[in-house]
């Protein structure tokens, strides 16, 4: 752990304001912030444009690290943390609410054409160019109402590298114990979605992403000449059973209610079209939301290849990659952040869930945590070239990240012993 700074503001003020009563409640506390974040908007959509036209690509985060902490350290006091990551606790002494912001970008060439376009080969493609710039807002809005004497929970702005890629930025925040360190009781994180609407925020209670295994599989048969296949044992023929029989797993072994994908991503053989090679090369991806299916469909696809191959007289070898678990929205917190803003006007769904998968589902494994998706204006899709969400998107994506925080505190201090969550209020 590294520090960075010890600035942060003054809680003289916060002190008075307990000592006399004058303490506002979640209502007031919500709109001061509110109104606080959408002083915060211009700067942050300012910081959402420098950050697309100059991304960094998994591992290498360090120059858009630099770039966020100008905003934050102002306000806060950070910490390194995994690798090219920090963290930024802004506010006093307490449990804290997190929020994650990712900070990697794609190896994608941009076409989007417009003016702030990437032009180093890798795009902020997945939107975390906007959730950056929505946690700086949200993370200053807090800075201000606590240096104002406002009694608001500390927030911990989670400045994430490597999510795109393994290793896990976000096992490795968990390594660092950053969470403990600051008594986190939430993590709260939010994600643009073109699937929905523009205006539409997703608070799914229960699973929404699913676990993400890979798999590498070799199939090892005989060589030998294109012409005279039965003096060999052709392991592409072999490996083309082993990918329609895997599919059975989804099909015919999976419960039908239980999202299941097995993908071959990559299918490798040879090199001469008049030869037989001696293997063939397969790498793909696991994905379920179930925990307890996971490990077993693990087990079944090492069981398929294995007894496939040997059917064909080649042998099978496969190497499974643990990744990310199922993702759990806490339903609590799905249910209040939801309801917050359907009071402020956004239309809010329950509906959404995915198989994509996100490390994000890492921090819900210790405690609970939000994930939403916010609905942005762009046709095109996530890690296209094309996508490009509007100026919109920062706003949006700030008040989800605000209504988790503030659904966050409030379950925290509704956990306390009555005294103390009197001292907390």
């Amino acid at each position: 752990m590294t520090l960075l700074n010890n600035g942060g503001p003054d809680h003289e003020h916060h002190r008075e304001h307990e000592e006399h009563g004058e303490v506002q409640g979640d209502g007031d506390v919500g709109a001061l912030l509110r109104a606080a974040l959408r002083a915060e908007l211009p700067a942050a959509q300012a910081l959402r444009r420098e950050l697309h036209a100059l991304p960094d690509l998994s591992g290498e985060e360090g120059p858009t690290l630099e770039r966020v902490l100008r905003l934050l350290l102002p306000v806060g006091r950070a910490e390194h943390l995994a690798g090219t990551g920090a963290a930024v606790r802004v506010g006093g002494a307490g449990p804290a609410v997190a929020v994650r912001g990712e900070m990697d970008a794609l190896p994608i060439a941009e076409r989007t054409g417009v003016s702030w376009a990437a032009a180093n080969g890798a795009m902020h493609a997945c939107g975390h160019d906007v959730h950056m710039a929505a946690m700086v807002a949200l993370a200053r809005a807090v800075a201000r109402l606590d240096a104002a004497g406002v009694p608001v929970a500390p927030l911990l702005a989670v400045l994430q590298p490597r999510e795109e890629t393994y290793p896990s930025g976000a096992l490795d925040v968990l390594r660092s114990g950053a969470l403990e360190r600051h008594q986190v009781t939430a993590v709260i994180g939010a994600h643009v979605q073109p699937v929905l609407r523009q205006g539409t925020v997703s608070c799914t209670p229960g699973p929404v992403n699913a676990s993400s295994d890979e798999f590498h599989l070799t199939v090892r048969g005989a060589e030998g000449h294109a012409a005279y296949p039965h003096l060999t044992t052709d392991p592409v023929v072999t490996m083309a059973h082993v990918i329609l029989a895997a599919q059975q797993l989804v099909s015919r072994v999976s419960d039908p209610m239980v999202p299941t994908v097995v993908t071959f991503g990559t299918v490798s053989a040879g090199t001469a079209p008049n030869a037989i090679p001696g293997e063939a090369v397969a790498r793909g991806t696991l994905r379920t939301m179930s925990g307890s299916w996971r490990s077993e469909l693990c087990e079944r696809f090492v069981q398929v290849a294995t007894d496939v191959a040997k059917a064909h007289g080649c042998t099978a070898e496969v190497e499974i990659l643990p990744g990310e678990p199922v993702l759990y929205n806490d339903a609590a917190l799905a249910g209040r952040a939801g309801a917050w803003l359907r009071e402020h006007g956004r239309t809010v769904t329950e509906e959404l869930r995915s198989c994509g998968a996100d490390d994000f589902a890492y921090y819900g494994s210790v405690v609970p945590s939000l994930m939403m998706f916010v609905g942005v204006d762009t046709a095109a899709g996530l890690h296209s070239p094309d996508f490009l969400p509007g100026e919109d998107a920062v706003a949006a994506v700030a008040e989800s990240m605000l209504a988790g925080y503030l659904a966050a505190a409030s379950a925290a201090r509704e956990s306390l012993p009555a005294g103390a969550a009197r001292a907390a209020s």
